[in-house]
């Protein structure tokens, strides 16, 4: 199969690419194969330019094997890959028994540090340097919202991140889609996405959000774009200092009331 995207998809890709450096000559890149619409459309758009792209990388998946139910088959995944010429390592971590260790709290958080842990100490073991996730413009901004709404922090992941204590860099070339964009993207290559083995999906924190940010738009449409623009680091933002520590309270107590 020769990858080929529509030239507004190529321009999406591109804009994150050079933007935020994404690649580099003789990178190694992993990408992170669920086998849903993104993480495919991922690696069939990094195929699609790893042969015209002046900077010559290497391109592989991986898929994991949460074991949340017995009837995983990587197969479908191993020959899509293949028709991209991309290898295709499917791999297998236990993270339905941390979850149950855990005694279910938290489930996202321990699936997420486990999915990240056992794909971070693949790439490393096999001597790549960069990670790829599929994440789109409307995780980021999904993640900024629940931020504020659960932790009471501005903030959202990176469109590209260093991790320090592997060397590895994690690299979202998608952070420019839109999810509505990705939906139509299966017609592309053909491949019929896996449906989600995640026991919660549908019903987690990041859904609720999304829903939060529909209703939204329906009384705004600009909703979505004014949240991406506030993800943005600007000259405008007008925000509190941080909290001061109690030491330092205390100083300026001492300072005000000591003054003569």
């Amino acid at each position: 199969m020769t990858a080929k995207m529509p030239q507004k998809y190529y321009s999406r890709l591109w804009r994150a690419i050079l933007e935020f450096d994404l690649l580099a000559d003789g990178d190694r890149i992993l990408v992170g194969l669920s086998g849903g619409k993104d993480s495919v459309f991922l690696t069939y758009a990094l195929a699609a330019i790893r042969d015209s792209s002046p900077r010559r990388f290497e391109l592989a998946a991986v898929t994991l094997d949460p074991q949340f139910s017995a009837d995983f088959d990587p197969s479908p995944l191993t020959d899509f890959c293949a028709s991209l010429g991309v290898p295709h390592h499917p791999l297998t971590a236990n993270i339905a028994g941390a979850i149950a260790k855990g005694g279910g709290k938290n489930p996202c958080f321990v699936c997420s540090y486990f999915r990240r842990a056992a794909i971070n100490s693949f790439a490393v073991e096999h001597g790549f340097n960069k990670v790829a996730y599929a994440h789109h413009h409307d995780d980021a901004v999904e993640t900024f919202v629940m931020g504020m709404l659960y932790t009471g922090q501005l903030k959202t992941f990176l469109p590209k991140t260093q991790l320090d204590r592997t060397g590895l860099a994690v690299i979202r070339p998608l952070i420019f889609f839109r999810e509505k964009e990705l939906r139509a993207t299966p017609r592309l290559h053909g491949f019929t996405p896996i449906p989600s083995p995640c026991p919660l999906d549908g019903k987690t924190k990041r859904q609720e959000v999304k829903e939060l940010i529909r209703g939204w738009e329906r009384t705004n449409k600009h909703v979505f774009r004014h949240l991406a623009a506030a993800m943005r680091e600007s000259p405008a933002s007008e925000l509190w200092p941080p909290t001061p520590s109690r030491a330092e309270l205390q100083a300026k107590h001492r300072a005000f009331w000591n003054k003569r």
